[in-house]
């Protein structure tokens, strides 16, 4: 039997039934940047992925015909809305309401690759780490993963706007600019980063890496002492 949800994505869940209502109509601002984007950040994967928090479903069109993707998601409304969409997509997908921060219905070293756009700034500040463990836990050895974040800006006029629009992302997504998603990363266990770099200003920022391949001896119980990060 699965764990029961965080009452704090609970509290995400029922807002996304409203917010999915209306989504796609505010993000379509920044949607002229995102829709240049989604064909770089999940057109070259090949094999098993996991797309963890779809949404609406925009990313489905880009992927290519080689993937067999799994996509899952808090909300069933947002569900609703990916499945129509569902029928631009190239390659299998299989649809499934999902809680990242449990993945019970998912097996370990399951996939290939693992891909979330803004999915760590929604899921709250005190339960990114068991995102980031499940994550872990759903890749091969050796296995991939692409995260895009929304970051606070130290530029002091971005900053600033950011700010103000704070309360509102806060309200209709649940998401804040505030999620450290970089740290947890590095602090894992078996994730291993390999680039980061940002997509507009220094607020989108992109983190790849890969999951590391256990030694036979630390495999069967062994310490692993992670390696040291270059400078």
């Amino acid at each position: 039997m699965g764990r029961e949800t965080d009452h704090r994505n609970v509290k995400n869940r029922r807002r996304y039934a409203v917010t999915a209502w209306f989504y796609d109509i505010l993000d379509y601002p920044w949607e002229q940047d995102y829709r240049n984007w989604r064909p770089k950040l999940v057109g070259d994967l090949r094999g098993a992925v996991l797309e963890a928090g779809v949404g609406t479903g925009r990313n489905l069109e880009y992927y290519h015909p080689d993937v067999e993707l799994t996509a899952i998601d808090l909300s069933p409304d947002m569900l609703r809305i990916a499945a129509r969409r569902k029928a631009k997509a190239k390659c299998r997908v299989t649809l499934m309401q999902e809680d990242a921060c449990k993945m019970d219905k998912l097996g370990s070293g399951q996939f290939d690759w693992v891909v979330a756009t803004f999915l760590c700034c929604v899921v709250p500040a005190a339960l990114q780490e068991q995102a980031i463990q499940q994550i872990e836990r759903v890749l091969k050895p050796g296995g991939r993963f692409r995260l895009l974040e929304m970051v606070y800006s130290k530029d002091p006029a971005l900053r600033k706007r950011q700010d103000f629009f704070a309360p509102f992302v806060k309200l209709v997504y649940g998401a804040g600019f505030d999620r450290d998603t970089l740290s947890h990363v590095k602090n894992s266990r078996l994730l291993e980063v390999t680039k980061t770099g940002f997509l507009k200003h220094d607020t989108y920022l992109l983190i790849e890496g890969v999951k590391r391949t256990l030694p036979a001896e630390q495999a069967c119980g062994g310490r692993l002492n992670k390696p040291k990060e270059k400078s």
